[in-house]
């Protein structure tokens, strides 16, 4: 369903986000940006940010809407649909042709598996965002672990991804919450950590170029960008010099650590890539548990350029 607008001279140079609010309903901010990223509002069929200024006789379009038209001091009252507010759906950062950037929410697997019941694929697999194509999965990001995560729409998309990870030219920034107060403020960690396949004892290299951002006697706050991409690399590492993430079951430095908190404190906080000479860089917001975290531990934050 489309509900189509025409904009009047009274609302000529208004912001597209004023807009909304006087002439649809009041709904937060947040939504409407939303809304705007993944194109269920577009001006004269293009999407727009929510600064973009309307001008008169240009037309606004509300895709896949459901509307209860009650005339309220000339308003119609705004009902979004079931997928927009959705929950299963996470945070999007960008939406394109080509892919999509989420902000995952931990708790939530990226593919399906033996324990893994509800996943992202599956789950936007039946999305509109996904009409007509499919979601490829390009990387990985534990279960537990929060923040960006992008998504291809097409095979040609997901095949350059693919690519752009195993040249290391993606590179991804991590922050984690640790116990403990690390001792070196930067530098890089380089081990060879164990894994297991078939019984089989098999040792891979890992590097890590860290910084502490913020600590304390008690916790740490530390900016990490892996150059391998090793299974539960950072976790390992971490664990590894006595400083495991809050809220990590599998590499807990001490049993005192379960009762601090059940949320692991690993989050993918930026990421940056170049296609076509061009500079992508895509930032997740720190979700509410690890923003109160740090307020817990008494640890300062600055975003990151």
């Amino acid at each position: 369903m489309i509900k189509s607008f025409i904009v009047d001279s009274t609302c000529n140079d208004m912001r597209i986000d004023r807009w909304l609010r006087n002439k649809i309903g009041k709904f937060p901010q947040s939504l409407i940006e939303k809304t705007l990223r993944i194109g269920k509002i577009k001006i004269n069929k293009k999407k727009v940010k929510s600064s973009f200024k309307i001008k008169t006789n240009d037309q606004i379009d509300l895709y896949n809407f459901d509307f209860k038209e009650k005339i309220t001091d000339k308003k119609i009252i705004f009902k979004p649909s079931n997928e927009v507010i959705k929950a299963n759906e996470d945070l999007i950062i960008d939406d394109n042709d080509d892919y999509v950037v989420l902000n995952k929410s931990a708790g939530i697997s990226v593919q399906g598996g033996t324990k893994s019941k509800k996943n992202l694929v599956d789950i936007f697999s039946k999305s509109k965002i996904f009409e007509g194509t499919k979601p490829y999965s390009v990387h990985r990001l534990d279960k537990d672990t929060s923040g960006v995560f992008i998504m291809a729409k097409n095979r040609k998309t997901a095949q350059l991804f693919t690519s752009l990870f195993r040249l290391r030219k993606v590179h991804k920034t991590y922050l984690a919450i640790c116990n403990g107060e690390i001792e070196n403020t930067s530098g890089e960690w380089n081990d060879e950590l164990l894994r297991y396949e078939n019984g089989k004892k098999i040792f891979e290299k890992a590097k890590t170029i860290f910084k502490v951002i913020d600590k304390n006697s008690n916790s740490s706050l530390v900016q990490m960008k892996p150059i391998t991409g090793r299974k539960h690399q950072l976790r390992k590492q971490l664990f590894n010099i006595g400083h495991s993430i809050y809220g990590d079951k599998k590499y807990r430095s001490s049993i005192s650590e379960k009762r601090v908190n059940k949320d692991l404190m690993l989050h993918a906080y930026q990421i940056k890539f170049m296609i076509n000479d061009k500079k992508y860089t895509y930032n997740a917001l720190l979700p509410d548990y690890f923003k109160k975290m740090l307020k817990i531990k008494r640890l300062n934050f600055v975003n990151l350029k």
